[in-house]
């Protein structure tokens, strides 16, 4: 095992963040992923690229996925040109996406199986975070495993959170997470709307409430973005829609049922259903605008 190598599949917007980072710190990375471009851009930063997740090197400390969903992080294991083809006992996988536990505790179960280790390992903090590895990091897996990557670990995110040793449990974090942060989202955009309905400066709005009582990063963040009119994709519409669905779902299973997640994710449904899908999710303003003005003009008569 190279104990500065890994291999990183899936290098958009956060994987290709944290693959950056780690070859600032002087690693050697391969990549791939289904898009061209990206992997392209990734080896003019000093990459190295292969074909598929099969084709990765066997000396890798460790195997980073940072795909989308359960479906193409089973492909990227168990697929045709999966990495099940050239996983070997002792080897690592560290799990990123956002999925549902259950998800995970199946994909570790079957890695166990073949004597691979999993690092269920979420991130939260968007791409400029993965970059300069200043992203949040929550991780479930043994304390052997966790010595075993602590220095990539280390490399990967000055704020790297231990949840548990049970894979599985990384993954509830995140959702609670990524719950907060759409009701949140929701929230701003919808605050946002109102006070342009309402006749007040955007701008000089979110000056006050980012030093008031309504703060919130994924708000300011959001807001500024919408306030200028950039909607360019960094995290679609349709992640934030997959993850508060997920913790909605998750929510039900345990027994819960909270007032406010399950209206933040038919939001973000909403709007991928009028045409946003592909947009950032500040475009939740624009959503958002357009509806709460309907609201009012139906109120006032």
């Amino acid at each position: 095992m190279n104990a500065r190598r890994v291999t990183v599949i899936g290098v958009g917007n956060m994987g290709g963040g944290l693959a950056a980072n780690l070859l600032a710190r002087g690693w050697e990375v391969q990549v791939c992923d289904i898009d061209a471009v990206k992997t392209a851009a990734m080896v003019q930063g000093g990459a190295t690229a292969i074909a598929g997740p099969a084709d990765a090197s066997a000396n890798s400390q460790a195997f980073i996925v940072c795909v989308v969903d359960a479906a193409q992080t089973e492909e990227v294991l168990f697929g045709g040109n999966g990495l099940d083809r050239m996983l070997l006992p002792g080897h690592a996988v560290m799990l990123c996406p956002t999925i549902a536990p259950q998800d995970v505790e199946s994909f570790a179960a079957r890695l166990a199986e073949r004597g691979v280790h999993t690092l269920d390992a979420p991130m939260s903090g968007g791409p400029a975070r993965a970059r300069d590895g200043s992203m949040s990091l929550m991780l479930a897996c043994s304390q052997a495993v966790y010595d075993q990557q602590a220095g990539l670990l280390r490399d990967l995110s000055a704020k790297v959170f231990r949840i548990s040793e049970k894979p599985g449990d990384g993954a509830r974090t995140k959702l609670v997470n990524n719950l907060l942060a759409g009701i949140n989202l929701v929230g701003a955009a919808e605050a946002l709307a109102l006070a342009g309905r309402l006749g007040l400066d955007l701008a000089k709005t979110l000056d006050v409430i980012e030093q008031s009582s309504g703060q919130s990063w994924i708000g300011s963040d959001r807001m500024r973005r919408a306030i200028a009119g950039d909607y360019a994709p960094r995290a679609h519409v349709t992640l934030l829609e997959k993850d508060t669905r997920l913790a909605v779902a998750a929510a039900r299973a345990a027994g819960f049922e909270g007032p406010l997640g399950e209206h933040a994710s038919r939001v973000f449904a909403e709007a991928h259903q009028a045409g946003l899908a592909a947009e950032d999710d500040a475009a939740l303003f624009k959503h958002l605008g357009k509806h709460l003005g309907k609201h009012l003009d139906s109120e006032g008569g």
